[in-house]
């Protein structure tokens, strides 16, 4: 059967749902009951579907997201602050083509990268593109970049991204050349993309962690006025005691 002229033709041209979808409906005997065109609706259907999870794959695989969550899987018992109606809404991507931002702040363990991810998966799913960048590390990049003449163009790539997040907002102090770049960065996505930033401080505490007076007020009018703000508060959801085996052995 793969010998097939249409089936070999089906190949060549890299039509593999369609390939795959014939090759069952030749094993499923009901198929001779269908009219040529509810079995060619059929193969048409499965090979979007085919390209339409290919290009998911290679959307959440260009998104480099640190952890592996999605919006239905948002843990609500865990008392933390999080409402379930504001996690809805964004749940539909509808800030992201609206070019707003999310703010998820709160200790350490509560589930800000988490969340964050999630939501650059929900993009990813709803068609748009994402990245996920932890901004210490980051920051101390882009003076390569600078030094190998990449500069321009992974601004340029950023400024493109749908939906990008920034990890770990002010865990480390900012320098000048940090603050200049940062606002190199927003001022290309404000009013065009959608950011999301976590950080352990709060947003009111963000002047003073950027250092110069000026150059943050100018980043912060670009991030704060059009977002959401999650403030997560409560105990680390690390520290939920582990069901130990019988016989077994904590440090």
């Amino acid at each position: 059967m793969l010998t097939h002229p249409t089936l070999d033709k089906l190949q060549t041209l890299r039509l593999t749902g369609m390939y795959q979808a014939l090759i069952e409906q030749r094993q499923v005997p009901d198929m001779a009951a269908l009219t040529f065109e509810e079995r060619l609706g059929l193969l048409v259907d499965r090979e979007l579907t085919e390209r339409e999870n290919r290009r998911l794959t290679t959307r959440l695989r260009q998104a480099k997201l640190r952890q592996t969550a999605c919006i239905e899987d948002i843990d609500y018992r865990h008392p933390r602050g999080l409402d379930k109606a504001l996690m809805a809404r964004l749940a539909t991507c509808q800030w992201v083509r609206e070019h707003h931002n999310v703010l998820i702040t709160g200790p350490t363990g509560i589930g800000k990268t988490w969340l964050g991810c999630a939501l650059g998966q929900q993009a990813c799913r709803d068609g748009l593109t994402a990245l996920y960048l932890r901004l210490p590390r980051f920051l101390q990049e882009l003076p390569i970049a600078k030094g190998d003449g990449r500069y321009g163009k992974l601004l340029a790539m950023l400024a493109k991204t749908d939906v990008l997040i920034l990890d770990d907002w002010g865990l480390a102090p900012f320098s000048e050349e940090n603050r200049r770049d940062l606002l190199e960065i927003v001022e290309d996505r404000h009013d065009r993309r959608a950011t999301i930033i976590t950080s352990q401080l709060p947003v009111e505490h963000w002047h003073d962690a950027l250092g110069d007076p000026t150059l943050a007020d100018a980043i912060l009018d670009r991030l704060v006025h059009n977002a959401y703000k999650i403030a997560l508060h409560g105990e680390s959801m690390r520290k939920r005691p582990a069901k130990l085996t019988k016989g077994a052995v904590s440090d």
